[in-house]
């Protein structure tokens, strides 16, 4: 079992130690009346590198490259601070979403050798996340609430807990020391990313549509920047990649420039503006 120690340290830098391993769990900070810990610090060799899953995925790692570096980009990016509770991963998953892509994750990472040797008190029963008591097992998840599973991790958003700060520690470092983990938070990225597709294919009129447009509005649901109503409109003006690009200025124009730049790289090498989605084929296509 993973053991955890840690200590505050500069006013505000949480510092683990696990296998004697000292790492940066997350700064503490304050968010529109609430605290928590974030981290978005880290090496090259820490963030997404779309050629390493190429082969396995194909263009699906060049297409959610971009969104994948608006994120942060970071295997082990953490955010505790806001209503989600509890945020993490490359593509920063959000556990108060039931059925939603942290859930997932943290699924797959139940299946994972080391699963019992960082949560030896979790379990997959009947496809759920369950916390074994002395009672037996209960659900944390569901359908409709993930509650437990947002206790389970951070109790509260009013202060950095020393619950939300251990939790915290393994997923950091977990994330940091075992491929698998990284393995898992890819192959949730690309089956959520090629499920929604399909989806936004439906709503939104995409079939045909080119891989830069489909991309941005992946992005926009991803984030949550924008509704229906605005997306709808902005693939019915004269210059759609445009108006999608421009969907959430001023607030989140920086994360706007950095998906304009990687689309404009992306482009440059040809790895965009050549593709089309095909609602047959749930994929792209040239």
């Amino acid at each position: 079992m993973k053991i955890v120690s840690f200590s505050l340290e500069q006013g505000d830098q949480y510092y683990g130690k696990i296998d004697g391993q000292r790492f940066l769990i997350g700064a503490r900070v304050p968010y529109d009346g609430k605290k928590g810990l974030m981290n978005l610090k880290g090496t090259a060799a820490q963030r997404y590198d779309r050629a390493i899953y190429r082969p396995t995925y194909g263009f699906w790692a060049d297409f959610i490259h971009p969104t994948a570096t608006a994120e942060g980009g970071l295997y082990h990016a953490l955010n505790t601070y806001d209503d989600a509770h509890f945020t993490f991963t490359f593509l920063q998953y959000a556990a108060h979403v039931p059925d939603g892509d942290f859930v997932m994750y943290l699924r797959e990472l139940l299946q994972l050798p080391l699963a019992l040797e960082y949560f030896p008190d979790l379990v997959l029963a009947g496809g759920r996340i369950c916390k074994v008591t002395s009672n037996g097992s209960v659900a944390l998840e569901s359908s409709i609430s993930t509650d437990g599973l947002v206790s389970y991790l951070n109790p509260s958003v009013k202060e950095v807990e020393d619950t939300e700060v251990i939790q915290a520690a393994k997923f950091v470092y977990w994330a940091q020391n075992d491929p698998l983990n990284r393995e898992a938070q890819i192959k949730v990225g690309v089956d959520l990313f090629k499920k929604k597709m399909l989806s936004y294919a439906n709503r939104y009129g995409l079939d045909g549509a080119s891989d830069a447009i489909c991309l941005l509005v992946c992005d926009i649901r991803h984030q949550g920047r924008a509704k229906t109503p605005a997306i709808i409109s902005a693939l019915q003006s004269s210059k759609p990649l445009e108006a999608l690009l421009k969907i959430g200025e001023p607030k989140y124009h920086s994360r706007l420039v950095v998906l304009r730049s990687e689309i404009n790289r992306l482009t440059a090498e040809g790895i965009l503006g050549v593709r089309k989605y095909s609602k047959t084929k749930a994929d792209f296509v040239p």
